[in-house]
């Protein structure tokens, strides 16, 4: 990897754990279980549409073993690996099909693909089919949270692109 690209990945990944970590220690102000911003999601979302699929899939991974380790969860290591991994696919096939505007319809899509994810674990882990009852809740909650973040990466993109107007071409050049 050239040095630029370990340097943006390396800050990007600063972010989302800094996100991520600071959300944690921010009481849930909804009492559901798994109900959550995700605002660590922005980022994910942003680096898929801006930086580009593979960082952003490191990043993301990056992310979630580096907040497990610092967050002490040992086993939310494997709800957040499946729910990632679910919402990294789904927001790339998403990335066909929608533009830079439509960042928040990638998100709510992702954010729907992590809740399976989880659920999916979860049903696993606990030999509980009956827990695909609690999928509406989260998938509802998650769409919500999906909508926020999806729009906040766009507005983050929107800006980032006037600031460094040149970035993703140049990028795009050196692949």
């Amino acid at each position: 990897m050239k040095t630029k690209r370990i340097t943006v990945n390396a800050v990007f990944t600063a972010i989302a754990l800094t996100i991520f970590v600071v959300e944690m220690q921010i009481p849930n102000p909804v009492p559901i279980p798994g109900v959550k911003l995700g605002l660590a999601n922005i980022i994910t979302i942003f680096a898929v549409f801006m930086i580009g699929n593979v960082d952003a899939g490191m990043i993301l991974l990056l992310r979630i073993l580096l907040g497990g380790i610092f967050c002490g969860q040992a086993m939310s290591l494997m709800y957040s690996f499946a729910g990632g991994l679910l919402c990294y696919l789904s927001m790339l096939l998403m990335k066909k099909i929608v533009t830079e505007k439509q960042m928040w319809v990638c998100s709510v899509i992702g954010a729907i693909a992590h809740n399976i994810g989880q659920i999916l674990v979860a049903i696993l882990v606990t030999q509980t089919p009956a827990l695909v009852a609690y999928l509406p809740v989260l998938m509802v909650s998650g769409s919500i949270a999906g909508l926020f973040t999806g729009f906040c990466a766009q507005y983050c993109a929107g800006h980032f692109k006037q600031i460094f107007p040149k970035f993703k071409d140049n990028e795009r050049k050196k692949k």
